[in-house]
Protein backbone atom coordinates (compact mmCIF):
# COMPACT_ATOMS: atom_id res chain seq x y z
CA UNK A 1 0.00 0.00 0.00
CA UNK A 2 1.31 3.38 -1.14
CA UNK A 3 2.05 6.06 1.96
CA UNK A 4 -0.76 8.20 0.23
CA UNK A 5 -3.45 5.45 0.48
CA UNK A 6 -2.34 4.94 4.13
CA UNK A 7 -3.44 8.80 4.77
CA UNK A 8 -6.46 8.35 3.48
CA UNK A 9 -7.21 5.11 5.00
CA UNK A 10 -6.01 7.04 8.71
CA UNK A 11 -8.36 9.94 7.86
CA UNK A 12 -11.26 7.93 7.46
CA UNK A 13 -11.08 5.43 10.48
CA UNK A 14 -11.89 4.53 13.74
CA UNK A 15 -10.97 2.47 16.36
CA UNK A 16 -13.60 -0.14 15.39
CA UNK A 17 -11.72 -0.39 11.87
CA UNK A 18 -11.39 1.43 8.88
CA UNK A 19 -13.94 3.63 7.25
CA UNK A 20 -16.52 3.80 9.66
CA UNK A 21 -16.45 7.51 10.24
CA UNK A 22 -18.20 10.44 9.02
CA UNK A 23 -15.82 12.32 7.04
CA UNK A 24 -15.46 16.21 5.32
CA UNK A 25 -14.62 16.25 1.24
CA UNK A 26 -12.49 16.29 -0.37
CA UNK A 27 -10.46 13.94 0.94
CA UNK A 28 -6.62 13.13 0.13
CA UNK A 29 -5.81 11.65 -3.89
CA UNK A 30 -4.81 8.36 -3.07
CA UNK A 31 -3.96 6.38 -6.66
CA UNK A 32 -3.36 2.69 -6.29
CA UNK A 33 -4.20 -0.27 -8.39
CA UNK A 34 -7.56 -2.42 -7.55
CA UNK A 35 -9.15 0.38 -5.90
CA UNK A 36 -7.44 0.36 -3.18
CA UNK A 37 -8.39 3.17 -0.32
CA UNK A 38 -11.26 4.66 -2.88
CA UNK A 39 -15.15 5.07 -1.15
CA UNK A 40 -18.01 4.59 -3.61
CA UNK A 41 -20.50 4.99 -1.31
CA UNK A 42 -22.07 5.08 2.87
CA UNK A 43 -23.51 1.61 3.48
CA UNK A 44 -25.67 0.24 6.45
CA UNK A 45 -26.15 -3.49 4.87
CA UNK A 46 -22.61 -4.65 6.03
CA UNK A 47 -19.12 -4.45 7.34
CA UNK A 48 -15.85 -5.91 6.91
CA UNK A 49 -13.42 -5.26 9.55
CA UNK A 50 -10.73 -6.78 8.14
CA UNK A 51 -8.10 -6.30 11.19
CA UNK A 52 -10.08 -7.97 13.80
CA UNK A 53 -11.11 -10.59 11.86
CA UNK A 54 -15.13 -9.45 11.84
CA UNK A 55 -18.23 -9.90 9.26
CA UNK A 56 -20.87 -7.55 10.16
CA UNK A 57 -24.49 -7.74 8.74
CA UNK A 58 -26.75 -4.71 9.40
CA UNK A 59 -25.55 -4.72 12.73
CA UNK A 60 -25.30 -8.75 13.37
CA UNK A 61 -21.96 -10.78 13.54
CA UNK A 62 -21.79 -13.12 10.87
CA UNK A 63 -21.25 -16.29 12.96
CA UNK A 64 -24.25 -15.77 15.15
CA UNK A 65 -26.64 -15.48 11.95
CA UNK A 66 -24.83 -18.84 10.71
CA UNK A 67 -25.30 -20.13 14.04
CA UNK A 68 -28.95 -19.40 14.91
CA UNK A 69 -30.90 -18.06 11.33
CA UNK A 70 -31.91 -19.49 8.34
CA UNK A 71 -30.90 -17.74 4.87
CA UNK A 72 -34.41 -16.45 3.96
CA UNK A 73 -33.87 -14.48 7.49
CA UNK A 74 -30.72 -12.96 6.54
CA UNK A 75 -32.09 -12.03 3.17
CA UNK A 76 -34.78 -10.44 5.05
CA UNK A 77 -31.91 -8.81 7.00
CA UNK A 78 -29.75 -7.84 4.31
CA UNK A 79 -32.57 -6.27 2.04
CA UNK A 80 -35.01 -4.41 4.90
CA UNK A 81 -31.95 -3.96 7.29
CA UNK A 82 -33.94 -5.72 10.35
CA UNK A 83 -34.86 -9.51 11.03
CA UNK A 84 -38.66 -10.34 10.25
CA UNK A 85 -41.32 -10.96 12.40
CA UNK A 86 -43.24 -14.29 12.11
CA UNK A 87 -45.95 -12.60 9.49
CA UNK A 88 -43.27 -10.59 7.94
CA UNK A 89 -41.39 -13.73 7.59
CA UNK A 90 -44.43 -15.89 6.48
CA UNK A 91 -45.33 -13.08 3.74
CA UNK A 92 -41.89 -13.23 2.09
CA UNK A 93 -40.68 -16.94 2.39
CA UNK A 94 -44.31 -17.10 0.51
CA UNK A 95 -43.18 -14.61 -2.40
CA UNK A 96 -39.87 -16.54 -2.45
CA UNK A 97 -41.57 -20.08 -2.54
CA UNK A 98 -43.62 -18.65 -5.82
CA UNK A 99 -41.31 -17.92 -7.85
CA UNK A 100 -38.63 -20.84 -7.78
CA UNK A 101 -40.35 -22.36 -10.57
CA UNK A 102 -38.31 -22.57 -14.03
CA UNK A 103 -39.43 -20.96 -17.12
CA UNK A 104 -39.61 -23.76 -19.67
CA UNK A 105 -37.21 -21.41 -22.37
CA UNK A 106 -34.85 -21.63 -20.26
CA UNK A 107 -34.13 -24.88 -19.32
CA UNK A 108 -34.68 -25.41 -23.20
CA UNK A 109 -31.59 -23.12 -24.21
CA UNK A 110 -29.96 -24.82 -21.47
CA UNK A 111 -30.44 -27.85 -22.70
CA UNK A 112 -29.07 -27.22 -26.41
CA UNK A 113 -26.27 -25.09 -25.71
CA UNK A 114 -24.87 -27.27 -22.54
CA UNK A 115 -21.50 -28.98 -24.19
CA UNK A 116 -20.47 -31.40 -21.11
CA UNK A 117 -17.10 -31.34 -21.42
CA UNK A 118 -16.72 -27.10 -22.01
CA UNK A 119 -19.68 -25.64 -20.74
CA UNK A 120 -18.04 -24.04 -17.17
CA UNK A 121 -21.61 -23.82 -14.88
CA UNK A 122 -21.06 -20.39 -13.97
CA UNK A 123 -21.62 -19.14 -17.46
CA UNK A 124 -24.44 -21.28 -17.64
CA UNK A 125 -25.72 -19.53 -14.91
CA UNK A 126 -24.63 -15.97 -16.27
CA UNK A 127 -26.78 -17.33 -19.44
CA UNK A 128 -29.85 -18.68 -17.62
CA UNK A 129 -29.81 -15.47 -15.64
CA UNK A 130 -30.09 -12.98 -18.83
CA UNK A 131 -32.73 -15.34 -20.44
CA UNK A 132 -34.74 -15.11 -17.38
CA UNK A 133 -34.29 -10.98 -18.05
CA UNK A 134 -35.55 -11.42 -21.31
CA UNK A 135 -38.71 -13.20 -20.26
CA UNK A 136 -39.39 -10.49 -17.36
CA UNK A 137 -41.61 -7.86 -17.77
CA UNK A 138 -41.25 -4.40 -17.04
CA UNK A 139 -37.48 -4.90 -16.82
CA UNK A 140 -36.55 -1.31 -17.23
CA UNK A 141 -38.15 -0.07 -14.05
CA UNK A 142 -36.00 0.77 -11.92
CA UNK A 143 -38.39 1.57 -8.90
CA UNK A 144 -37.91 0.15 -5.51
CA UNK A 145 -40.67 -2.31 -6.02
CA UNK A 146 -39.93 -3.61 -9.19
CA UNK A 147 -36.83 -4.15 -8.73
CA UNK A 148 -37.53 -5.62 -5.23
CA UNK A 149 -39.95 -8.06 -6.83
CA UNK A 150 -37.40 -9.09 -9.74
CA UNK A 151 -34.46 -9.47 -7.13
CA UNK A 152 -36.60 -11.91 -4.83
CA UNK A 153 -37.40 -13.76 -8.42
CA UNK A 154 -33.52 -14.08 -8.74
CA UNK A 155 -33.38 -15.24 -4.95
CA UNK A 156 -35.56 -17.58 -5.56
CA UNK A 157 -34.99 -19.13 -8.86
CA UNK A 158 -31.17 -19.39 -8.62
CA UNK A 159 -31.21 -22.18 -6.86
CA UNK A 160 -33.50 -23.74 -9.39
CA UNK A 161 -30.99 -22.70 -12.21
CA UNK A 162 -28.24 -24.73 -10.59
CA UNK A 163 -29.99 -27.83 -9.54
CA UNK A 164 -31.30 -28.05 -12.92
CA UNK A 165 -27.77 -27.49 -14.38
CA UNK A 166 -26.10 -30.31 -12.65
CA UNK A 167 -29.08 -32.72 -13.42
CA UNK A 168 -28.35 -31.36 -17.15
CA UNK A 169 -24.49 -32.53 -16.43
CA UNK A 170 -25.26 -35.68 -15.12
CA UNK A 171 -28.13 -36.88 -17.67
CA UNK A 172 -30.59 -36.22 -15.45
CA UNK A 173 -34.54 -34.54 -15.52
CA UNK A 174 -34.96 -31.61 -13.62
CA UNK A 175 -36.52 -31.94 -10.27
CA UNK A 176 -39.56 -29.30 -9.79
CA UNK A 177 -39.40 -27.14 -6.64
CA UNK A 178 -41.31 -28.32 -3.83
CA UNK A 179 -42.96 -25.50 -2.39
CA UNK A 180 -43.37 -27.62 1.21
CA UNK A 181 -39.40 -27.29 1.90
CA UNK A 182 -37.68 -24.53 2.95
CA UNK A 183 -35.09 -21.93 0.54
CA UNK A 184 -32.12 -24.88 1.08
CA UNK A 185 -33.71 -27.91 2.01
CA UNK A 186 -35.51 -27.36 -1.77
CA UNK A 187 -32.09 -26.45 -2.99
CA UNK A 188 -30.34 -29.76 -1.97
CA UNK A 189 -34.22 -31.57 -2.78
CA UNK A 190 -34.12 -30.28 -6.63
CA UNK A 191 -30.25 -31.03 -6.52
CA UNK A 192 -30.77 -35.03 -5.57
CA UNK A 193 -34.21 -35.49 -6.29
CA UNK A 194 -34.98 -36.51 -2.64
CA UNK A 195 -35.54 -34.89 0.59
CA UNK A 196 -31.92 -33.80 2.42
CA UNK A 197 -30.61 -34.66 5.75
CA UNK A 198 -30.63 -32.31 8.71
CA UNK A 199 -26.92 -31.70 8.58
CA UNK A 200 -26.58 -31.39 4.92
CA UNK A 201 -29.43 -28.55 5.41
CA UNK A 202 -27.20 -27.21 7.89
CA UNK A 203 -24.49 -27.09 5.96
CA UNK A 204 -25.51 -25.45 3.23
CA UNK A 205 -27.25 -23.05 5.01
CA UNK A 206 -24.21 -21.48 7.06
CA UNK A 207 -22.60 -22.01 3.92
CA UNK A 208 -24.96 -19.31 1.96
CA UNK A 209 -25.19 -17.18 4.83
CA UNK A 210 -21.69 -16.46 5.09
CA UNK A 211 -21.44 -15.60 1.49
CA UNK A 212 -24.47 -13.33 1.65
CA UNK A 213 -22.69 -10.26 1.89
CA UNK A 214 -19.05 -9.00 1.60
CA UNK A 215 -18.34 -5.48 1.49
CA UNK A 216 -17.53 -3.56 -1.65
CA UNK A 217 -15.62 -6.51 -3.36
CA UNK A 218 -15.06 -7.16 -7.10
CA UNK A 219 -18.52 -8.59 -8.23
CA UNK A 220 -20.87 -6.22 -5.80
CA UNK A 221 -19.07 -3.41 -7.37
CA UNK A 222 -19.77 -4.67 -10.61
CA UNK A 223 -23.29 -5.19 -9.95
CA UNK A 224 -23.71 -1.35 -8.54
CA UNK A 225 -21.86 0.01 -11.43
CA UNK A 226 -23.96 -1.48 -13.95
CA UNK A 227 -27.11 -0.59 -11.93
CA UNK A 228 -25.77 2.61 -11.48
CA UNK A 229 -26.02 3.50 -14.98
CA UNK A 230 -30.22 2.97 -14.53
CA UNK A 231 -29.39 -0.68 -16.14
CA UNK A 232 -31.97 -3.67 -15.31
CA UNK A 233 -31.85 -5.44 -12.33
CA UNK A 234 -30.91 -8.98 -14.54
CA UNK A 235 -27.91 -6.72 -16.16
CA UNK A 236 -26.39 -6.09 -13.38
CA UNK A 237 -26.57 -10.18 -11.98
CA UNK A 238 -25.25 -11.18 -15.27
CA UNK A 239 -22.04 -8.71 -14.63
CA UNK A 240 -22.00 -9.59 -11.30
CA UNK A 241 -21.70 -13.22 -12.18
CA UNK A 242 -19.13 -13.06 -14.78
CA UNK A 243 -16.74 -11.11 -11.80
CA UNK A 244 -17.79 -13.87 -9.40
CA UNK A 245 -16.58 -16.50 -12.00
CA UNK A 246 -13.15 -15.16 -11.76
CA UNK A 247 -10.27 -17.45 -9.65
CA UNK A 248 -9.17 -14.40 -7.64
CA UNK A 249 -12.82 -13.91 -6.40
CA UNK A 250 -15.68 -16.93 -6.24
CA UNK A 251 -13.85 -19.40 -8.65
CA UNK A 252 -11.26 -19.98 -5.89
CA UNK A 253 -12.89 -22.19 -3.84
CA UNK A 254 -12.17 -24.44 -7.00
CA UNK A 255 -9.16 -24.23 -6.69
CA UNK A 256 -8.50 -25.16 -3.44
CA UNK A 257 -10.17 -28.52 -3.37
CA UNK A 258 -8.17 -28.96 -6.71
CA UNK A 259 -4.80 -28.43 -4.62
CA UNK A 260 -6.00 -31.16 -1.79
CA UNK A 261 -6.62 -33.83 -4.24
CA UNK A 262 -2.91 -32.74 -5.43
CA UNK A 263 -1.14 -33.68 -1.89
CA UNK A 264 -2.92 -36.24 -1.12
CA UNK A 265 -2.10 -36.77 2.46
CA UNK A 266 -0.72 -35.23 5.36
CA UNK A 267 2.20 -36.56 4.73
CA UNK A 268 2.93 -34.41 1.49
CA UNK A 269 1.59 -31.37 3.34
CA UNK A 270 5.60 -30.10 4.08
CA UNK A 271 6.54 -30.80 0.45
CA UNK A 272 3.85 -29.24 -1.26
CA UNK A 273 4.48 -26.30 1.49
CA UNK A 274 8.21 -26.39 0.20
CA UNK A 275 7.48 -26.41 -3.16
CA UNK A 276 5.14 -23.28 -3.20
CA UNK A 277 7.52 -21.13 -1.58
CA UNK A 278 10.77 -22.38 -3.83
CA UNK A 279 8.37 -21.40 -7.08
CA UNK A 280 6.93 -18.64 -5.28
CA UNK A 281 3.41 -19.54 -6.15
CA UNK A 282 0.42 -18.09 -4.17
CA UNK A 283 -0.77 -21.26 -1.92
CA UNK A 284 -4.49 -21.14 -3.12
CA UNK A 285 -7.25 -20.48 0.35
CA UNK A 286 -4.65 -18.44 2.22
CA UNK A 287 -4.88 -14.59 2.22
CA UNK A 288 -7.34 -12.32 1.52
CA UNK A 289 -7.56 -8.10 0.45
CA UNK A 290 -9.00 -7.21 3.55
CA UNK A 291 -8.29 -9.89 6.47
CA UNK A 292 -5.33 -9.93 7.94
CA UNK A 293 -6.33 -12.37 10.49
CA UNK A 294 -8.35 -15.46 10.70
CA UNK A 295 -11.38 -15.26 8.10
CA UNK A 296 -14.32 -15.39 10.33
CA UNK A 297 -16.14 -17.53 8.30
CA UNK A 298 -13.28 -19.31 7.52
CA UNK A 299 -13.54 -20.53 11.44
CA UNK A 300 -17.02 -21.53 11.20
CA UNK A 301 -16.46 -23.37 8.15
CA UNK A 302 -13.86 -25.48 9.72
CA UNK A 303 -16.12 -26.45 12.77
CA UNK A 304 -18.58 -27.95 10.89
CA UNK A 305 -16.03 -29.65 8.09
CA UNK A 306 -14.51 -31.05 10.95
CA UNK A 307 -17.81 -32.88 11.43
CA UNK A 308 -17.67 -34.79 8.41
CA UNK A 309 -17.04 -38.20 8.92
CA UNK A 310 -17.30 -39.27 5.49
CA UNK A 311 -14.55 -36.09 4.17
CA UNK A 312 -11.94 -36.64 6.83
CA UNK A 313 -9.02 -37.38 5.50
CA UNK A 314 -9.22 -34.26 3.12
CA UNK A 315 -10.20 -32.17 6.33
CA UNK A 316 -6.60 -33.78 8.10
CA UNK A 317 -5.15 -32.51 4.78
CA UNK A 318 -6.68 -29.18 5.17
CA UNK A 319 -6.02 -28.69 9.06
CA UNK A 320 -2.27 -29.54 8.80
CA UNK A 321 -1.34 -27.33 5.93
CA UNK A 322 -3.59 -24.43 7.87
CA UNK A 323 -1.14 -24.75 10.96
CA UNK A 324 1.92 -25.20 8.42
CA UNK A 325 0.90 -22.34 6.75
CA UNK A 326 0.17 -19.80 9.37
CA UNK A 327 2.57 -21.14 11.48
CA UNK A 328 5.15 -19.56 8.73
CA UNK A 329 2.86 -16.54 6.83
CA UNK A 330 0.88 -15.58 9.52
CA UNK A 331 2.59 -13.01 11.69
CA UNK A 332 2.26 -11.36 7.54
CA UNK A 333 -1.34 -11.08 7.94
CA UNK A 334 -1.72 -14.64 5.71
CA UNK A 335 -4.49 -16.62 7.18
CA UNK A 336 -7.21 -19.00 5.83
CA UNK A 337 -9.75 -17.57 3.80
CA UNK A 338 -13.57 -18.76 3.15
CA UNK A 339 -12.71 -20.83 0.43
CA UNK A 340 -10.56 -23.19 2.20
CA UNK A 341 -12.87 -24.66 3.99
CA UNK A 342 -15.73 -24.64 1.61
CA UNK A 343 -15.01 -27.02 -0.87
CA UNK A 344 -14.87 -30.18 1.48
CA UNK A 345 -18.42 -28.91 2.50
CA UNK A 346 -19.29 -29.02 -1.12
CA UNK A 347 -18.14 -31.90 -2.04
CA UNK A 348 -19.86 -33.72 0.70
CA UNK A 349 -22.99 -32.18 -0.28
CA UNK A 350 -22.61 -33.60 -3.77
CA UNK A 351 -21.62 -30.80 -5.69
CA UNK A 352 -19.07 -31.52 -8.57
CA UNK A 353 -16.15 -29.27 -8.41
CA UNK A 354 -16.49 -26.64 -11.02
CA UNK A 355 -20.24 -26.05 -9.11
CA UNK A 356 -19.04 -24.84 -6.16
CA UNK A 357 -18.79 -20.83 -7.16
CA UNK A 358 -22.69 -21.48 -8.11
CA UNK A 359 -23.74 -21.56 -5.02
CA UNK A 360 -21.86 -18.76 -3.92
CA UNK A 361 -23.80 -16.64 -6.71
CA UNK A 362 -26.98 -18.48 -5.12
CA UNK A 363 -26.53 -16.96 -1.84
CA UNK A 364 -24.48 -13.58 -2.95
CA UNK A 365 -27.25 -12.64 -4.75
CA UNK A 366 -29.44 -11.14 -1.54
CA UNK A 367 -26.13 -8.80 -0.75
CA UNK A 368 -26.07 -7.94 -4.61
CA UNK A 369 -29.71 -7.01 -4.18
CA UNK A 370 -29.24 -5.11 -0.88
CA UNK A 371 -26.63 -3.03 -2.07
CA UNK A 372 -28.44 -1.85 -4.94
CA UNK A 373 -31.18 -1.09 -3.60
CA UNK A 374 -29.19 0.96 -0.83
CA UNK A 375 -27.44 3.05 -3.59
CA UNK A 376 -30.38 3.61 -5.66
CA UNK A 377 -32.08 5.63 -3.14
CA UNK A 378 -29.21 8.34 -4.16
CA UNK A 379 -27.96 6.91 -7.16
CA UNK A 380 -25.12 8.66 -9.05
CA UNK A 381 -23.51 6.61 -12.10
CA UNK A 382 -20.23 6.04 -11.32
CA UNK A 383 -17.25 7.43 -12.82
CA UNK A 384 -13.86 7.00 -11.56
CA UNK A 385 -10.83 8.89 -12.97
CA UNK A 386 -7.49 7.17 -14.44
CA UNK A 387 -4.59 9.01 -14.79
CA UNK A 388 -3.55 9.45 -18.33
CA UNK A 389 0.39 8.55 -18.99
CA UNK A 390 1.06 8.56 -22.62
CA UNK A 391 1.83 11.08 -25.05
CA UNK A 392 0.52 14.59 -26.77
CA UNK A 393 0.57 15.38 -29.85
CA UNK A 394 2.03 12.98 -31.85
CA UNK A 395 2.44 13.13 -35.12
CA UNK A 396 0.18 11.07 -37.92
CA UNK A 397 2.02 9.42 -40.57
CA UNK A 398 0.15 8.06 -43.76
CA UNK A 399 -0.27 4.18 -43.70
CA UNK A 400 2.36 3.31 -46.74
CA UNK A 401 4.70 5.64 -44.94
CA UNK A 402 5.27 4.07 -41.79
CA UNK A 403 7.38 1.34 -40.80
Amino acid sequence: MSKETTIVSQQLSTKEGAFTAEFEWPVTLAIDKGLDGAVTNKSKVGYVDGDKGRLIYQGYPVETLAENANYEEVAYLLIFGKLPNEAEYAEFDSKLKAQRKMPIEVVKIMDIIYDHKHSHPMSLLRTAVSVLGVLQKNVMDTSRENELRMGMHLIASMPTVIAALHRLRLGLKPVEPDITLSHVENFLYMLHGKKPAALDVKLLEISMILHADHGMNASTLTAMATSASLSDLYSSIVGAIGSLKGPLHGGANEVVLQEFLKIKSIAHVTEYVAGKVAKKEKIMGFGHRIYKTYDPRAAVMKKYASKLKEEVEMFKIAEVLDKEVVAKYGSKGIYPNVDFYSGIIYKHLGFETNFFTTIFAAARISGWLARILEYRAENRIFRPRDVYIGEFNKEFVERKKRV
